[in-house]
């Protein structure tokens, strides 16, 4: 391969991976939830953005033993009594100023009808997202990490 050659596919290759990790500098697509106390994979959650704004719903839970209709019983807004599955769980996060960061938001924990404030943050080029939910400051909460898979 001559030199002008190898240079240009060098030059292709580089603005292909670069456009690959741009593409991941959001927190929009599905994520495979991990439970922080128990380790175990809990549901698929798919964020979505529009005008700058991201919501996520639970798009399929992933216990076997989970009840197909199960509703959010003990949920006390809009969402009391609808179905877990495509259960809007994050509402109203915005990019914040730091690095891989979006905040300004809730999230709903759907097994305690409680929600939280919470702070996403890409880490590992954009691979896993660390969903931290917590009353009052970032400080006073907990962390799960999510791992995308798409």
């Amino acid at each position: 391969m001559n030199k002008t050659l190898w240079i240009g596919a060098a030059a292709v290759a580089a603005l292909l991976a670069h456009g690959a990790a741009f593409a991941q500098a959001s927190p929009a697509g599905l994520w495979k939830t991990i439970d922080d106390k128990t380790k175990k994979e809990r549901s698929l959650v798919r964020i979505t953005e529009s005008g700058g704004v991201f919501v996520g719903r639970i798009e399929r839970r992933l216990d076997p033993a989970a009840k197909p209709d199960a509703t959010c019983d003990k949920c006390t807004d809009d969402r009391k009594d609808k179905p877990i599955d495509g259960l809007e769980i994050i509402r109203a996060v915005k990019k914040s100023d730091g690095d891989n960061l979006w905040d300004s938001g809730t999230i709903l924990d759907p097994e305690e009808g409680k929600t939280y404030r919470v702070r996403l943050q890409l880490a590992d080029e954009g691979k896993r997202l660390e969903v931290r939910g917590y009353i009052g400051a970032p400080l006073l909460g907990r962390t799960q990490n999510w791992m995308r898979v798409e």
